[in-house]
């Protein structure tokens, strides 16, 4: 194994080799970070690996200690692997989930399977990024790779992720993620590492990486470009045994189900109460001993030991209760619930007509409520609703929808004489008609307590030219009734005697949403299919007879210090202009490798501003500052990113500039002017 040695992570029963080189066909080298059991040489071991772009030396260190390292103690190695053109790795990065990408992972786990340490036998985790690529990768059957645990990822890179959902543009997330990759591609290789030629690597990296949102701008129906990397083309494609893993804070949380019904693979499903984290560092809470389950998986299908997981249900999730919003983000209230197999064949259809102001099934026969209702929509509604995607701060958690349900039409339900629990995904029909070719429906289901006050349960979107698919946008005949559906993120929750339901519909929902092209009225017209159905869960008395989950485990000492992160909300609104502006700001905190020196630290803004009745208006504004260096050597990337839009296209635009020491060495911008297609 070249270039590794123990260092100061090491224990008596587990080497950690912080550097170790893993070659490629091609000549590359992939830097890899390796937790080995002391025994591995002797008697080989399983191996696990996470293959993500996140540097292992800083960014995601303090993770990759609190996971891999309890992997080692259980006997596996554990490998975590930084991307082509990532970290100390060889290369270029050009996108997400490029063929090479996978084609590399494939290549990382023929390599980890053939080295003495290991049995040949290899399992794949990962969250988010690592996620995706352990689903990508399964698809394509290299034949070590016998188990994977995805955790908050996705089957479907167009239907469900940061670039666009229900055919629209996330405005929240899109231009704030590829400004994040932009400055994670421009991050330097540590000298240490790759020696004298560091320099020339970094100039190169950061000449060639491309600006990812022009990418992702020019296709903006699902084409193939998205459906490269989604596996739910072809389910049949993975053999590997898959644990699915989400939150329902998570927006992906809804992959978990289709997961389960799509794969002839072995397969089983967790969903906790977690935002966008592994479950072993969950929040809102309860966090769970995770490493339990996933020594458990991979003992099974790496191992050939009969843990009983296959015995379990094929569903655990998290029954949340009634919390008040913002009185929930270290513990949500509630109860591990399970389903023997998914689709359920025990869930109940409830069907809850819509009419005037109302839901429930007695408004059918009230003639004052067949009118027809204009969505004038005020396009600052949108401004509580959070982030699409929450790591759990309060920063990124949706406020009380009181606000956004006042500039919504909702239909609220009488006081429920019984509890009413879901789990699944709820959908809302509508019929509607709309006086321009282009428009969007933003749908919200909330649960209201006797006080009046409104917590948001799930949501979707619609951009109605997408109402027959994503493939091909229709624009609307003006004046044309449609029948749709709006289908929302999956949940569960419980709905308590006393409690109303609440559906909100706009026809805005900024910033989450891009706007339409045009000032749009959307009018909501009676009868048709305007219905919310939502998947009702009755009892299941086995699930007080369910194997409680351990709590987490400690992490192992590790000499690096990682300071906790800041984040906040600020929203202003003008009422004279009609105009608001939303900004996040984020702080990483300091990381500190201690055996060395060696930091990172890291900041960002995005700012969100839109002026009633102009979407033309619409901006997005995000800035990043990464530093890394040790002692003398010191380096400091900036970028911004800019994105606006018009009638008939998107303008980007984008700059980076680096610093060595106090010395500029690298500047550049990107422009684009991307038409719009239908978005």
């Amino acid at each position: 194994m070249s270039n590794s040695s123990a260092t100061a992570d090491s224990t008596p029963s587990v080497r950690v080799l912080r550097h170790v080189w893993i070659p490629l066909a091609d000549g590359t080298r992939l830097a890899a970070r390796i937790w080995m059991p002391a025994h591995a040489e002797r008697r080989p071991c399983p191996v696990i690996l996470e293959y993500i772009p996140y540097r292992k030396n800083d960014f995601t260190a303090a993770r990759d200690n609190s996971l891999h390292a309890q992997f080692a103690r259980a006997g596996y190695v554990s490998v975590r692997v930084d991307l082509r053109g990532s970290g100390d790795s060889d290369g270029q990065m050009q996108d997400e989930y490029a063929q090479l990408e996978l084609t590399d992972g494939v290549e990382v786990i023929d390599w980890l399977s053939k080295q003495p340490w290991c049995d040949g036998n290899v399992g794949m985790i990962g969250k988010s990024w690592g996620g995706f690529n352990g689903l990508q990768i399964a698809a394509l059957r290299p034949p070590a790779l016998k188990a994977i645990v995805t955790v908050c990822s996705t089957d479907d890179r167009y239907a469900e992720d940061v670039h666009y959902t229900g055919g629209a543009l996330i405005a929240s997330e899109m231009l704030p993620w590829a400004s994040t990759m932009l400055a994670f591609n421009a991050r330097p290789p540590d000298p240490a590492v790759v020696g004298a030629g560091w320099r020339e690597q970094w100039l190169r990296r950061m000449n060639d990486t491309p600006a990812y949102i022009e990418e992702w701008l020019a296709h903006q129906e699902r084409d193939a470009y998205w459906k490269h990397g989604s596996v739910c083309e072809d389910y049949g494609a993975i053999e590997a045994a898959v644990f699915a893993v989400g939150g329902w804070y998570d927006s992906y949380c809804g992959a978990v189900l289709r997961l389960l019904e799509g794969l002839d693979a072995p397969a089983r499903g967790l969903i906790g109460p977690w935002a966008h984290s592994y479950p072993h560092q969950g929040v809102p809470g309860p966090a769970i001993d995770f490493h339990a389950e996933v020594i458990r998986w991979f003992d099974q299908w790496l191992r050939g030991r009969d843990t009983g997981v296959m015995d379990e249900p094929a569903l655990r999730a998290w029954m949340p209760e009634w919390a008040a919003p913002g009185a929930d983000l270290d513990e949500r209230p509630g109860r591990w619930v399970a389903e023997d197999a998914w689709p359920s064949p025990r869930l109940d259809a409830g069907e809850y007509p819509l009419a005037g102001d109302s839901l429930g099934p007695a408004i059918r026969t009230d003639p004052r409520k067949d009118a027809e209702i204009p969505l004038e929509s005020p396009r600052t509604v949108g401004a509580y609703g959070g982030s699409w995607l929450q790591f759990g701060d309060a920063a990124g958690q949706f406020l009380p929808q009181g606000a956004d349900d006042g500039l919504s039409h909702t239909f609220t339900s009488d006081p429920l004489a019984e509890r009413v629990e879901i789990l699944g995904v709820p959908s809302v029909g509508l019929r509607v008609t709309a006086d321009r070719p282009a428009a969007l429906l933003a749908v919200r289901l909330c649960d209201v307590a006797p006080d009046g006050s409104s917590r948001l349960v799930t949501r979707g979107l619609l951009n109605l030219t997408h109402r027959d698919g994503h493939e091909r946008s229709r624009p609307l005949d003006p004046g044309r009734a449609y029948d749709v559906t709006v289908p929302l993120i999956a949940t569960a929750h419980a709905f308590a005697a006393g409690h109303r339901i609440r559906v909100s519909v706009s026809a805005a929902y900024w910033p989450l949403a891009w706007p339409s092209p045009e000032p749009v009225t959307v009018t909501l017209s009676p009868g048709g299919p305007s219905a919310l159905h939502l998947p009702e869960r009755p009892g299941r008395p086995e699930d007080a007879r369910l194997r409680p989950y351990g709590p987490p485990l400690a992490d192992p000492p590790v000499p690096i210090r990682q300071e906790p992160g800041t984040s906040d909300r600020t929203v202003r609104y003008d009422p004279v202009a009609g105009r608001i502006e939303i900004t996040l700001r984020g702080d990483d905190g300091r990381f500190t490798d201690l055996t060395d020196g060696g930091y990172r630290r890291a900041d960002s803004v995005d700012r969100f501003t839109l002026a009633e009745g102009d979407p033309a208006s619409a901006l997005v504004e995000c800035e990043r500052t990464e530093e890394i260096g040790r002692g003398e050597w010191r380096t400091r990337i900036v970028t911004y990113s800019r994105m606006s839009g018009d009638a008939e296209a998107f303008s980007v635009s984008n700059g980076l500039t680096a610093y060595e020491g106090d010395e500029r060495v690298f500047h550049r911008t990107w422009n684009a002017v991307i038409p719009r297609t239908g978005v």
